[in-house]
């Protein structure tokens, strides 16, 4: 029994060991390895963000007082008469039609028409006939009214002299110093270009004096052998008939002696007629003009001066500006204004179109007259 006892212990020990060697031949798990670290992208800075760029102000409005209407004028008379008398009108317009303007008056007539073709969107031009078809051609400023002047709508250029002179006609001004007052100037200058050219005649030295009154002046002082400046027919006495063309152009001899400024400094008067060419522009300081200046030849008819309009001019402010000025011409401030004597003496306006400029395009191209080639 003992035996028996000891057999089952030594049994028990036995199946102790073997567990004990089966657990330890057991592979040993491997550990666990600590999970790799998820790769981070560093975080960008964000982008400063770009300034928004300033947003150009539209531009103001034609006519706004941050875009005023630009009303040029040829300088064929006193600058500060035409400003004077242009801010009249400025200001007249400005009541009619709610839109600024501003006047000026270019140094030259090429200028004005350069100034026209660089700001075609808001400039109105007073010019001239020829310069007129020099700016449409250039870059289409156009036309739209004509003045009117003593009843006409037609002027011409007239040759002046002193009147001691042995001058007949406008051939023995060949080789002869002219006075004119610009280049850009139809009577002044570019019609009697073109009447020399088809004559054959080449005068002397010229003479860039400025303007009309100044061209007048040139001749009464004798700085000028002749001067080329506007022709309008004088008045007439009632019950004697106006002048045509072909007739003498000047006022009857006989009145000569009687020529006087009138009282009020407004006219020149010669016995009932009343002078109003560009020599009447200096009677005060000359008062004896008719007797020591006359009139040897004028031109043929050319259009009267023109209003126009810059080329891309807005249609609907040129309709209200167009209105206002046909009412405005009927008004006594308009006396006092663009037609004042003194001025450009337009005693009304006319509506026109391009087409009847048409004679005035072909002696251009006849005489080879260009912007450019003025004055060489």
């Amino acid at each position: 029994m003992q035996k028996k006892n000891s057999f089952v212990l030594v049994i028990a020990a036995l199946m102790t060991i073997a567990s004990m060697l089966l657990t330890s031949c057991q592979p040993t798990p491997a550990p666990t390895e600590a999970p790799k670290p998820t790769a981070v992208e560093p975080t960008k800075a964000p982008e400063p963000t770009k300034a928004t760029e300033p947003t150009k102000a539209a531009e103001a409005e034609v006519g706004s007082a941050g875009h005023p209407i630009k009303v040029l004028f040829v300088p064929s008379t006193d600058a500060n008469v035409i400003v004077t008398g242009g801010k009249i009108m400025a200001d007249a317009l400005e009541k009619a039609t709610g839109y600024k303007f501003e006047v000026s008056v270019p140094t030259s007539y090429a200028a004005t028409i350069e100034e026209m073709c660089a700001s075609p969107t808001d400039t109105i031009g007073f010019i001239p006939g020829l310069g007129y078809v020099l700016a449409n051609q250039l870059c289409g400023v156009d036309v739209a009214f004509k003045a009117v002047r003593y009843g006409s709508s037609v002027y011409w250029a007239e040759f002046i002299v002193k009147r001691d002179s042995d001058f007949k006609d406008i051939k023995d001004l060949a080789g002869k110093k002219w006075g004119y007052g610009d280049v850009g100037s139809t009577s002044g200058y570019l019609v009697p270009l073109a009447m020399f050219k088809e004559a054959g005649i080449e005068p002397g030295e010229k003479v860039a004096t400025g303007g009309h009154p100044q061209s007048v002046k040139a001749v009464y002082n004798g700085e000028v052998d002749f001067a080329t400046v506007f022709y309008t027919p004088p008045s007439v006495p009632e019950g004697k008939e106006a002048w045509k063309e072909g007739a003498d152009p000047d006022i009857p001899a006989d009145l000569i002696k009687e020529c006087k400024v009138t009282e009020d400094k407004k006219s020149l008067m010669c016995g009932g007629y009343k002078v109003n060419d560009a020599r009447a522009n200096i009677r005060e300081e000359a008062p004896d003009v008719i007797e020591k200046v006359k009139i040897l030849a004028v031109s043929p008819s050319i259009p009267n001066d023109t209003l126009s309009f810059g080329p891309k001019f807005p249609t609907d402010i040129r309709e209200k500006i167009s209105k206002a000025l046909i009412e405005f011409a009927k008004t006594d401030d308009w006396k006092n204004s663009i037609g004042k004597q003194d001025f450009y003496a337009w005693n009304g306006i006319a509506e026109t179109t391009d087409a009847e400029y048409d004679f005035v395009r072909t002696m251009v191209e006849a005489a080879g007259i260009t912007l450019e080639k003025l004055g060489k």
